[in-house]
């Protein structure tokens, strides 16, 4: 598994909200300059975070976007799924997202990416955003 630029950003991104969490909505520009993200990469982010229900917006001055919910019901699995995809190595060894591969050919390498696959989901479903800023 590799994260993209666009899911290492998110998770920085909701890290800031999280941080934030009981102020009033932050705007793009203070997440953009206090975690080094492009802001117009951000804005595009934030769009598709708010889309899947992450976050929510507001307009105007006093507007910029906060978190739907708490931070410790928002895990990383969902938003690394949100923008890449599979957690596990080969599409064979997803739940998810499975697709046949060729490394279904060999039990003990299929077993093998499993093994990751499990370690990897295990770890980021039981991982929240309140985790990471503890």
């Amino acid at each position: 598994m590799k994260l993209s630029k666009k899911s290492e950003y998110a998770c920085l991104a909701l890290i800031d909200l999280a941080e934030n969490f009981e102020s009033d909505y932050i705007k793009i520009l203070a997440i953009s300059t206090r975690k080094k993200i492009p802001k117009k990469f951000l804005e595009q982010i934030l769009i598709s975070l708010k889309n899947s229900g992450y976050v929510k917006s507001k307009k105007g001055s006093e507007g910029g976007y906060k978190l739907t919910k708490e931070p410790n019901k928002i895990f990383i699995a969902e938003v690394i799924r949100l923008f890449d995809g599979a957690l596990a190595p080969v599409e064979s060894a997803s739940k998810y997202f499975y697709d046949s591969s060729p490394v279904e050919q060999h039990k003990k390498l299929m077993n093998l990416f499993i093994d990751i696959r499990n370690y990897v989901s295990d770890k980021m479903e039981n991982t929240s955003f309140q985790d990471l800023i503890n």
